[in-house]
């Protein structure tokens, strides 16, 4: 029998027209705002930044866009962080990466105001978020919990092996599975290049998410009858006949969907909620500073 399919299209769009409800309450207090800062002209991320703004101006988040050569310098770059710091009007601050090889990333993202930092990334969020104090979860794996806990899917004493140990995703996925928390309380291995054994602990787990990069690295021999598969990934394996792109996650999902009892699609799973994330840090940090959460 097929798995269950947890569709993260859908839950993302249950979870905005939250938020557009939640914006619409907030007027004549405050209009949660959001600047994008993209330096460059990556395809990839000019998409990503486009999606973002299309998003935020959907759901009545005031959206601003700053695009920059990419051969601005280092300086000029904190000094534009520094600017958004102290405008009242912006909530969050996004800066794209990747960033052109002469600026440091971790310098400009250490430089955004840790109340600001709706991705999540900021050493000051990544050590609340590890104690389990109240920070902006990191986009991604706060998604992965919306899907788990959306979906029904009881994570409380199960068995989660993570594959990937990136700190995008999976170090920050495996910490907040573990914590008393919804979408927590679980028992974690974090699974990555160096592990002995893998198709040993892929074997046992209850939850799997996988977060490696590698395109249908998972099949179904690694996996038992009835597990939940979070599939992270997003490969470009090739194009259609018509030129765009295909996708494939980093679990085969055609085989893996006949013995798990849940599994996320790609595309559609995972990373429509990314973007809707990134929303709701934006929409949480303007109650804050509203004096409103």
């Amino acid at each position: 029998m097929s798995a269950k399919i947890i569709s993260g299209t859908e839950t993302a769009k249950a979870i905005r027209e939250e938020l557009k409800k939640e914006v619409a309450e907030l007027a004549g207090k405050v209009v949660p705002g959001l600047v994008t800062i993209l330096v460059g002209e990556d395809p990839a991320s000019q998409s990503y930044v486009a999606a973002k703004n299309k998003t935020a101006h959907a759901l009545g988040i005031h959206s601003e866009q700053v695009t920059l050569d990419a051969g601005t310098s280092e300086e000029d770059l904190l000094a534009l962080v520094e600017k958004y710091n102290n405008d009242e009007k912006i909530h969050g601050i996004l800066v794209q990466l990747p960033l052109p090889k002469h600026i440091d990333e971790a310098k400009i993202l250490n430089a955004i105001n840790p109340d600001k930092d709706v991705d999540g990334f900021h050493p000051v969020n990544v050590g609340r978020m590890v104690l389990g104090e109240k920070c902006f979860l990191p986009c991604t794996p706060h998604g992965v919990l919306e899907l788990l806990s959306r979906s029904g899917v009881e994570t409380s004493g199960a068995e989660v092996v993570v594959v990937g140990r990136s700190n995008i995703v999976g170090k920050p996925v495996a910490n907040l599975m573990l914590q008393k928390r919804d979408a927590g309380n679980a028992t974690v291995t974090l699974c990555h290049t160096r592990t002995k054994d893998m198709d040993f602990h892929t074997k046992r787990a209850d939850i799997l998410i996988v977060a490696a990069g590698v395109a249908n690295m998972i099949k179904a021999d690694q996996v038992k009858e009835g597990v939940v598969v979070i599939d992270v990934g997003v490969n470009r394996i090739g194009v259609t006949e018509s030129g765009k792109a295909k996708l494939a996650g980093d679990v085969e999902f055609e085989s893996v969907k006949e013995k798990a009892a849940a599994i996320t699609p790609v595309p559609g799973g995972v990373g429509p909620m990314t973007i809707t994330m990134l929303m709701k840090n934006t929409v949480q940090s303007a109650k804050q500073f509203a004096g409103l959460a």
